[in-house]
């Protein structure tokens, strides 16, 4: 698939097929991660994978919205340091959000979905993952093959319109 492609099929995968994700599309989603711009080079995350079931399902658990992680083929769990202040943490946010759309468009490039899910209960995510102190689990990415339907370009897209999004010189 085109890059332009990868980013109209995107869509978030709530539900999965039992079919494995091979280990090369695996790395390829990581690399993607990996390779994610930051602020100043910072690259703050570490991506830990997951692919072993009884696992997927105490994942599943870190917060209420996560469920779907359960019956994903893998999930990218995405790991960052505490942030020091304000500043550190808005740079943060910003930098993994980066690198989460960078994963989602390498899997979406790949035919593979993802959906994506936030995290509450850290002394859960700390017990599964084994992450050091210091350290939260940001964020967690379900990966596998959608189970309703396989990625396509989305023709009939659910967002505003582009005349009402997009502003030219001034609002």
């Amino acid at each position: 698939m085109e890059t332009w492609d990868a980013m109209r099929a995107r869509r978030n995968v709530r539900q999965f097929t039992d079919q494995p994700v091979s280990d090369e599309a695996l790395d390829r989603i990581l690399e993607a991660g990996r390779r994610a711009p930051s602020a100043g080079n910072w690259q703050p995350w570490d991506l830990v994978l997951v692919t072993d079931r009884a696992q997927l399902a105490e994942l599943a658990k870190v917060w209420q919205g996560a469920r779907h992680v359960a019956g994903a083929a893998a999930a990218i769990a995405i790991v960052a340091p505490e942030p020091k202040d304000d500043r550190q943490s808005e740079l943060l946010q910003y930098d993994l959000g980066q690198a989460t759309y960078a994963m989602t468009i390498a899997a979406a490039d790949l035919g593979v979905g993802t959906g994506h899910a936030a995290a509450t209960d850290q002394a859960k995510a700390r017990g599964v993952l084994g992450f050091p102190e210091g350290r939260f689990l940001a964020y967690l990415l379900s990966v596998g093959y959608p189970a309703d339907k396989p990625l396509a370009v989305i023709h009939r897209l659910n967002r505003r319109p582009f005349d009402e999004v997009v502003h030219r010189g001034r609002w």
